[in-house]
Parts: structure tokens; C-alpha cells; sequence
């Protein structure tokens, strides 16, 4: 097995095609075909099922997948740090819930540090969907909340993944509305206030299990119910419909302007903001940096 051979691996991983991983690696498709072959036989298992439509990755070429990019990371930092020559595209691929300040922390990341050649990516994500990025090293960082009611459930999952949690910050919960909202007003907000106007909420998929919910207070008995996927959606119904959600109260006003607001709701509940990545991989140069500036909220949590 040669390191030739795990980028090979990775580059039709994300290709999803022979013929496409062929061309950015500038060889024949037969060649990479017949590495792969090669590379199967040493193994003894097989990375990819091949049908009419691609390729896809089995389950023994995910771990397998896993661990191939740790080695190309680490002989990528090895590389930078010893060897004279310009430096390479620098990669940083993040999943997170759908936080403006992760969003912003972002923006603050390609306009401080970028450097001359970047791959980057911030993808909004579903809870369990974050934590399969991480684990099969689609993204370095995953950036998600712990509270009682889900702990126990999400660090058993990141055991079980090979991946850590590391806390970032703490905040209590906060009701997030339109601007134009009856309740917007209020310095307190109970729940029961909000009996009257409908709950909004991300939709978790498969894993549709309040463990998984991105909202705090998932177990509540909510009287009216709407599922959004995506945030565009969640604000207009948000201004529509007088809907609320529930929040950190870590706000970026330049980002969502001044529609929207976050008022204090009366509970004991804690938000535990951290981020989680793969046990024992070291973080990038760029992966520093974005946990740097998005550390710098921390400060602008309302209180």
C-alpha cells in the first residue's frame, strides 16, 4: 500500500466515478482501475461497489476512507512544515448547525486568513448528518450543542464514531422571532406565552429523534408544530406566521439584520456550544484559525 494509492482512494470517493478521479489525478481510467484491483487484493476487502450509476463507497472503504485521509493530512502538514516548495491549496471543510455566528465565524476566516489557493466548505447540516461528516472525515469540525436531555445520547454516538467533544461556551436558551413579533417586546418570555403561535423546527431526517433535534427543549408538548429544512424557509415562516424557535442567543445582527430577535425564555436549561473531531487527528492550520474566530462569541451571548 503506497500513499499514490490512498489519494487514488480519496480522489474517487469524491469524484464518485473512475473516470472522473482519473482526470484530476492525470492517469489512464484503466490504471486507476487496476490500482484499485491491486489495492483490494492487498487489503482483502473491498472499498468501492461499481454499477451502472458511479461508484460507491462500502462500508469497509468508509473506514477505510477514514483513516487514508489522516495519513494524507499528516503527510500534507509534513510536507508544508520541511520541504521547500510552494505551498498547497489549503483544505477546510466544516459541518455545523444551522448557527449564524458559526456562519460569521466563517466569513471572518476567509477574509482574515485565506490564503492564495483554497478548497473551503461550510455546510448547515442535520445533527446526525455533522457527526457522519466528522466520522468519515468529510469534515474536520462539527459544530453542535450538548444539553441534559441529549448528552448522554450524542457522546455515546461520538465513542462510538472515534470522535471527542470540546466545549466552546455555555448559554441559556433564548426565543428567536421576528422583530414584528406581539412577544418581541418582552425582556422574559415563558413558554406558555408562546402556546398561541406555531413552533418551528429543523427537520432531522432518518434520525428524526429528539436527541438529535437541534432545538433545546425538543420534549416539550408544543400545540402547533411546522418542520423546516433549510433557513431561508425558517425566516419567511418565522415573518409569516408569527412562528418562534428556539436559539443560543449568540446573534450575528449582519448577517439576519434587523427583522429578527432574541428574548430571554424563562427556563433552567443549558446550552453547551462546542465542536467535535476525530480522536487523535491534530487540527489544521485553517481549522485553528476558525475555532479562533469563532471563539470570539462567546462574548457577544446575551445574558
Amino acid at each position: 500500500m503506497t500513499l499514490q494509492q490512498l489519494k487514488y482512494v480519496i480522489a474517487i470517493a469524491e469524484k464518485g466515478s473512475i473516470n472522473e478521479a482519473a482526470k484530476v489525478l492525470y492517469i489512464s481510467q484503466p490504471s486507476l482501475t487496476n490500482a484499485m484491483h491491486d489495492l483490494e487484493n492487498d487489503l482483502g476487502i473491498q472499498l468501492f461497489i461499481r454499477n451502472n450509476k458511479g461508484i460507491r463507497v462500502t462500508n469497509k472503504g468508509e473506514e477505510f476512507l477514514r483513516y487514508a485521509r489522516q495519513v494524507i493530512e499528516q503527510v500534507v502538514l509534513l510536507e508544508d512544515k520541511y520541504l521547500n516548495k510552494e505551498p498547497e491549496k489549503q483544505y477546510f471543510h466544516i459541518s455545523a448547525q444551522h448557527y449564524n455566528f458559526a456562519v460569521r465565524a466563517f466569513i471572518d476566516l476567509v477574509q482574515e486568513y485565506g490564503p492564495d489557493e483554497y478548497d473551503l466548505a461550510l455546510s448547515e447540516k442535520k445533527t446526525y448528518d455533522i457527526i457522519e461528516d466528522v466520522k468519515n472525515g468529510r469534515s474536520e469540525l462539527g459544530i453542535l450543542y450538548l444539553a441534559d436531555f441529549n448528552k448522554k445520547v450524542i457522546m455515546r454516538t461520538l465513542k462510538e464514531y472515534n470522535l471527542t467533544f470540546t466545549e466552546m461556551y455555555t448559554t441559556k436558551p433564548y426565543i428567536f422571532i421576528s422583530a414584528r413579533h406581539p412577544l418581541a417586546d418582552r425582556d422574559l418570555i415563558r413558554m406558555e406565552d408562546l402556546d398561541p403561535y406555531p413552533y418551528i423546527y429543523f427537520e432531522q431526517g432518518e434520525s428524526n429523534s429528539f436527541y438529535f433535534a437541534e432545538e433545546v427543549l425538543s420534549t416539550y408538548d408544543y400545540k402547533r408544530l411546522i418542520k423546516a429544512n433549510d433557513r431561508a424557509t425558517f425566516l419567511n415562516l418565522m415573518i409569516g406566521l408569527n412562528g418562534y424557535t428556539l436559539c443560543s442567543g449568540i446573534m450575528c445582527e449582519e448577517l439576519n439584520g434587523s427583522d429578527y430577535c432574541a428574548v430571554k425564555l424563562k427556563s433552567d436549561e443549558i446550552m453547551t456550544i462546542g465542536y467535535i473531531s476525530r480522536k487523535g487527528v491534530p487540527i489544521s492550520p485553517l481549522g485553528k484559525k476558525y475555532l479562533e474566530e469563532i471563539s470570539k462569541y462567546k462574548d457577544k451571548a446575551l445574558r
